[in-house]
Parts: C-alpha cells; sequence; structure tokens
C-alpha cells in the first residue's frame, strides 16, 4: 500500500513538473507579445510583439500627428508644422505601458489567458506634447492677417459728406485656440481648420452722425463766409472778415476751445500791436476789438465781434474770425465748446 502511494505521488510530482514546464514556455513565448484586447491610443495592438506594435502605432498616430496643421480663411492659409510645433509622440512609453500591461498578473494566469485567447482590457492613452507657444503664434498669424476692425461713420470736411460705417471682421481667437489644440491631439482629425470669426459692428452709423454733430462750423476763407449747420443741415451763413496776409487764419479741423463774454484782450508782443504790446486790455473797453462775444479757436486765434463792419467781407484781421456784433451774440449761443470748426 505503502508503494502504491509513492508511486502515486511520484506520478503527480512529474505532471505538475512537467505542467510547470509546459505553463512556463508558454509564458516565456509570449514575453514579447502584448495581450490580446489591448489599444494604444485607439490602434489595437494586441497579439503583437513590441517592435510590430511600434510600428503599427507610429504609422497609424505618430505619422498622421506629424502632419502640419493648417489654418484658413478664403485663399489664405497658415501652416504649423510638428516641428514648429515641438510635437513629440512617445510611441515608445505607450507600447511599453501596453507590454506591462500585458505581463501583469502571475505565470499562471497569463498563460491561461493566452491559450484559451482571453483579453486584456486596457486602453493606453495618447501621449504627445506640443509648444502651446507656437500655437499661440499660429493663432496670432492669423488674427493679424484677417481681423479688420469695423469702421465708424465719418464727416468729410468741408463739404461735410457722410461716410457710411463698415463692419469689421474678427479672429474668434479662443475658439481657434481650441481647434488648433484638439487638432494637433488628434491624429484621426481634420488637419485644416477653418478660421472661426465673427462680425463686429461699427459704433457710430450714419444715421448717428446727425446726433453726434448737433453743431458744426465751416469757415470759407475765399468767400469769407461762416456757415452754421445743426445736426449736419444748413442754419445760417455768415459774412465774416479773416486774417490778412501775413496773419492768416489757420486752416484745418479744430474745435471751440473756450467761451466769453466781453473777454479781456492779452495783447501780443507785436510790433503791429505798437503801445499796447505786452498789456492786458479790459473787456468792454473802447480799444479793446474783441467785441461781445469770444469763442477761442487755436493759438490765441478764434470768433469775436467786431465794430469795423466795414471790414467783413474781406481779409483784415490779425489771424481771428471777425463778425458782425449781433452776428456773433446769436452765434454764441448755439455753439457749445467742443462744436467742431473747419476753417477751409
Amino acid at each position: 500500500m505503502r508503494k502504491t502511494s509513492l508511486i502515486a505521488l511520484s506520478a503527480l510530482a512529474v505532471t505538475l513538473t512537467i505542467g510547470a514546464g509546459a505553463v512556463y514556455a508558454v509564458d516565456s513565448s509570449n514575453e514579447d507579445r502584448i495581450a490580446e484586447g489591448i489599444t494604444v491610443a485607439g490602434v489595437d495592438v494586441g497579439g503583437l510583439d513590441t517592435e510590430a506594435a511600434s510600428t503599427k502605432v507610429r504609422r497609424h498616430v505618430a505619422d498622421r500627428l506629424e502632419q502640419p496643421v493648417v489654418v484658413t480663411h478664403g485663399a489664405r492659409r497658415f501652416s504649423l508644422s510638428s516641428r514648429d510645433a515641438g510635437l513629440h509622440t512617445d510611441v515608445g512609453g505607450m507600447v511599453s505601458e501596453a507590454h506591462r500591461a500585458s505581463r501583469q498578473g502571475n505565470m499562471l494566469g497569463r498563460a491561461v489567458r493566452d491559450l484559451t485567447g482571453g483579453e486584456e482590457a486596457t486602453r493606453v492613452n495618447l501621449r504627445v506634447r506640443y509648444s502651446k507657444v507656437a500655437a499661440a503664434r499660429l493663432v496670432a498669424r492669423v488674427r493679424k492677417a484677417v481681423d479688420r476692425p469695423a469702421r465708424d461713420a465719418t464727416l468729410s470736411f468741408p463739404a461735410l459728406t457722410q461716410v457710411k460705417e463698415k463692419e469689421g471682421t474678427a479672429v474668434e481667437t479662443a475658439r481657434l485656440k481650441r481647434d488648433v489644440g484638439k487638432a494637433l491631439l488628434t491624429p484621426a482629425g481634420d488637419r485644416e481648420i477653418e478660421a472661426p470669426t465673427k462680425v463686429t459692428k461699427p459704433k457710430v452709423t450714419r444715421e448717428q452722425l446727425a446726433s453726434r454733430y448737433p453743431s458744426v462750423l465751416i469757415v470759407d476763407r475765399g468767400a469769407f463766409k461762416l456757415r452754421h449747420y445743426v445736426n449736419l443741415k444748413l442754419a445760417k451763413t455768415y459774412t465774416v472778415a479773416i486774417g490778412q496776409v501775413g496773419f492768416d487764419t489757420p486752416a484745418g479741423l479744430y474745435h471751440i476751445q473756450n467761451k466769453g463774454v466781453n473777454v479781456a484782450w492779452n495783447v501780443p508782443r507785436k510790433p503791429w500791436a505798437g503801445s499796447l504790446a505786452g498789456t492786458v486790455v479790459p473787456g468792454g473797453a473802447a480799444n479793446n476789438p474783441l467785441k461781445a462775444r469770444w469763442m477761442g479757436i487755436y493759438n490765441g486765434a478764434g470768433i469775436h465781434g467786431t465794430d469795423q463792419t466795414a471790414s467783413l467781407g474781406s481779409a483784415a484781421s490779425h489771424g481771428c474770425v471777425r463778425m458782425a456784433i449781433p452776428d456773433v451774440i446769436e452765434l454764441y449761443e448755439k455753439v457749445p465748446v467742443q462744436t467742431p470748426i473747419y476753417i477751409a
């Protein structure tokens, strides 16, 4: 009986030894093989050795990611190569992770899995990096080329021609950054992106111009006329005197800077001022040429009343615009500070 038991135990030992050897042989033969069911960045690498798996992942993932990303807008194209983007796909690291997942557990479990066609439910995520600075530079290039600011409606002086407003275009920067980042990280994605844009509206339309210009003055030096426009419609025309030769009334676009009633005259230190040069003549004084009202324009020049009505319709002043006293009083009440005045 003891002899029979020994024989049975010996047979069992031999069987176990043979079985362990078979398990080891199966496991060893699959040492470099990735288990069925494992994917790398969405690519099925089950049943492949690490070299074949690397080749497959490189072809289906890395090679596609290395294609340039192109942003388009109409006929314009803006390209970012993988090199300029600093893009790197870690094929080796992903395949190594897949292989480690295949070798987890004990030898017997792995051998049974491989003999019976079992699978590992492991999904190795994509490992790729790129320069966000380079991607931002691409977006900046697109913006520089595509962005067009909206143009407000404007007035063309001295004719007061109304220039129509124009809508603008602006790249949706945040969205484009997301789209570029997604394209750089998606092997199966579209490498060509249409730049997302939005329409920008002007702040001032032609219909709004009149309300923005409730009062405008135009001085026509050649005709010795001052025209007052209210809401861009001619309200009244006045005959004026302007600066004589050598004392020209300054041409261009200005604004009424200040106003005053019977203002004092700070006499310039000029030879033509004679004995009054450098003095201050009080407002309302008989020898003060700034009669009744004053509307300052630029560098000492302004609009004022005059009792020398014979000078109206000629070049007679030292740079100011002279008006009849009733006219300047009337205009003074209708023209606020900052009213634009164009001297043609």
